[in-house]
């Protein structure tokens, strides 16, 4: 059997490469969260407070930071440059299977249809490949979220025949088909 990943990342995670600038949240990036996810768009396909206002803000930055800080996911601000954050990448073990890195990511509305998010899962799924030991990376997109599942195309990865699973948010149950990558883009 393969081993578990690790998530042992330097302590400032920082990739570059398509086009974009994946960098590590920090509390100056509080005003970019709430634009970010304080969107209905985000609200119905992630698992993030809504409203998402200045507390909740505080709390996800928090929450993010304690993950990090004890190997159990990478959050990453998307940007074009380093500066302003334009939408988020994270990085952790699938919860279906621990030889998998899975990958979830949002683009803040007035950043999206510029190929952000592709570009930056194309780019952190490089980096799972090569420094984690996953086996392959997974996308778990609910079924009727098609501006993901064409994410998940333009980025390499694959519709698997993988069981669908099925998982509640904000009490109700949903169900999401697993996307998958074994080759770095």
């Amino acid at each position: 059997m393969d081993s578990p990943l690790t998530l042992d990342a330097p302590s400032s995670l920082r990739l570059e490469g398509e086009g974009v600038h994946l960098r590590e949240w920090s509390e100056d990036d509080l005003d970019a969260l709430i634009a970010l996810y304080d969107d209905p768009e985000m609200a119905r396909w992630t698992p993030v407070a809504s409203p998402f206002d200045p507390a909740a803000a505080r709390v996800y930055l928090a929450e993010a930071q304690g993950a990090r800080a004890q190997g159990r996911k990478v959050q990453l601000a998307i940007t074009t440059d380093g500066g302003l954050a334009r939408g988020e990448v994270l990085l952790f073990p699938s919860k279906a299977d621990e030889r998998d890195a899975e990958i979830a990511y949002g683009v803040g509305s007035a950043h999206r249809g510029r190929g952000l998010a592709s570009r930056a899962v194309r780019l952190l799924s490089s980096y799972a490949l090569r420094h984690t030991g996953a086996r392959r990376v997974v996308l778990c997109i609910e079924e009727a979220n098609a501006a993901s599942a064409a994410v998940a195309l333009r980025a390499g990865f694959v519709l698997t025949d993988d069981e669908p699973l099925l998982r509640m948010s904000r009490g109700r149950e949903i169900t999401l088909r697993t996307w998958s990558l074994t080759n770095a883009p």
